[in-house]
């Protein structure tokens, strides 16, 4: 016998099969009152669709024009997540949908949408396995409209960690670093990362305490956040996150260090998991990795930032801190998740001993950067950075240049300057360690 052809626009969970023709057909007639439009009133649009696909989770963001209604639900058999928006046109923005799926995204086969029924478009998502779905709407902040966010999780649970903490083997590692130094020098040859005299190599081979360092680096923004946009289209995001892994390269090449990043692609991970995350793999040093802006382009050069217990130690300080902290707002938080991560972590507990050690860093940091741009201010700063306030963990921001600066965008996506970045910051975190070698482990005790 054949089997009845479905509409795929029409898909019914298995589980509310009970229910007869007669009591759908009258179910549908009592809906179709609700959700159409009244006559003369138009219907919203979507702006924009995007798909951020990650290991640990893909993230389909609809951006409207006015706030998003919508239901859905989940089908098996094949799995599909079913979501139908409400008094919203099918427009070539959703046409575009199926063109946003790549194939190595772990979650999504595909991604259509069509009529429904008369006021609701539906968007059906093809799964590759079984998730867990978070969905979510957004208030419009910044250049985003109204969002609404899906956040398909595995249903078992991945630990990113796993990913992230896994050290390439030595031989690796270094062939990692020697083709990132062969690329820059054939971008600029008199710009090549320039090699460490052997008495410090000595040194690094016959550590103070003998363990693996770790460090975690934090690539700012990521995903929905763009972070700062320079005058040329650069983002942010990107160069953070080119500078990390170019740095990531080099400490693991060390013999007694590890890098660990808290984003390795392009999505949004909130600033509170950054945190826990440093202080689930003990870290022992954290360093988030950003670049400026300001609204004069000539504003220009490196800074550091540090946590301050009190006040901004600057006017413009304490503006940047602001900024930072609101990446949560643009990235894209499920408020309804969200577990009070930091403020469980942070206790009550005074912060003056990591705050002196990260200081201590920021100076190390602070002076090497000093040998490749010029420094916006000589001095570290500090201001109130979510990302910072782990309290066991020495933290600090870099800003590597002002992105918003025409001149240093350009340095900031040469392949060069990238790598003279990584091999300073580098080189102040070695000068940290050689005066401030790690204690034993203790921590504070991990919550949640």
């Amino acid at each position: 016998m054949r089997k009845p052809t479905v509409n795929q626009f029409e898909d019914k969970p298995r589980a509310a099969s009970g229910l007869n023709r007669r009591t759908l057909l009258k179910f549908a007639g009592a809906s179709l009152a609700l959700i159409v439009s009244p006559v003369g009133m138009a219907a919203g649009s979507l702006l924009a669709v995007r798909v951020w696909p990650a290991e640990e989770y893909t993230r389909i963001t609809l951006e409207g024009n006015s706030q998003l209604s919508f239901s859905h639900m989940l089908v098996k058999d094949p799995d599909r997540l079913v979501v139908d928006l409400e008094g919203i046109e099918l427009n070539s923005v959703l046409q575009t949908l199926p063109g946003k799926v790549l194939e190595s995204d772990p979650y999504i086969r595909g991604i259509r949408a069509g009529l429904n029924r008369p006021g609701v478009v539906r968007v059906v998502v093809d799964l590759k396995s079984e998730i867990i779905p978070q969905v979510f709407t957004l208030a419009p902040v910044g250049d985003y409209g109204h969002r609404l966010v899906l956040d398909l999780y595995p249903s078992v649970p991945l630990d990113p960690l796993l990913a992230l903490i896994r050290k390439s083997s030595p031989m690796d590692a270094a062939a990692g670093e020697t083709e990132a130094a062969e690329t820059a020098a054939q971008t600029s040859p008199d710009t090549a990362p320039r090699k460490e005299p052997v008495a410090r190599q000595d040194r690094r081979n016959n550590p103070k305490v003998n363990r693996l360092f770790t460090v975690v680096l934090d690539a700012g923004h990521g995903g929905e956040d763009p972070g700062a946009i320079g005058r040329g289209g650069s983002y942010e995001k990107n160069v953070t996150l080119n500078i990390a892994k170019r740095l990531k390269r080099k400490i693991d090449a060390e013999p007694n260090m590890r890098a660990v990043l808290t984003r390795d692609g392009d999505y949004f991970v909130p600033l509170a998991q950054r945190v826990t995350r440093a202080r689930r793999v003990q870290a022992d040093l954290f360093v988030s990795i950003h670049a400026d802006a300001f609204v004069r382009p000539e504003a220009r050069g490196s800074s550091v930032f540090v946590l301050s217990e009190s006040g901004a130690s600057s006017t413009a300080a304490r503006w940047l801190a602001q900024k930072e902290n609101n990446a949560d707002l643009i990235g894209g938080v499920n408020l309804a998740r969200q577990e009070g991560h930091l403020a469980r972590t942070l206790l009550d507990l005074s912060q003056s001993a990591t705050i002196n050690d990260s200081l201590k860093l920021g100076k190390a940091v602070l002076a090497e950067l000093g040998d490749i741009n010029t420094l916006h201010k000589p001095h570290v700063e500090q201001a109130g950075f979510a990302v910072l306030k782990a309290p066991d963990i020495p933290s600090i921001l870099v800003e590597t240049a002002f992105i918003s600066n025409p001149e240093e965008e350009r340095r900031l996506n040469d392949n060069a300057y990238q790598e003279k970045m990584a091999d300073a910051i580098l080189r102040g975190i070695r000068r940290y360690f050689d005066d401030n070698p790690p204690a034993p482990r203790t921590r504070v005790a991990q919550l949640g």
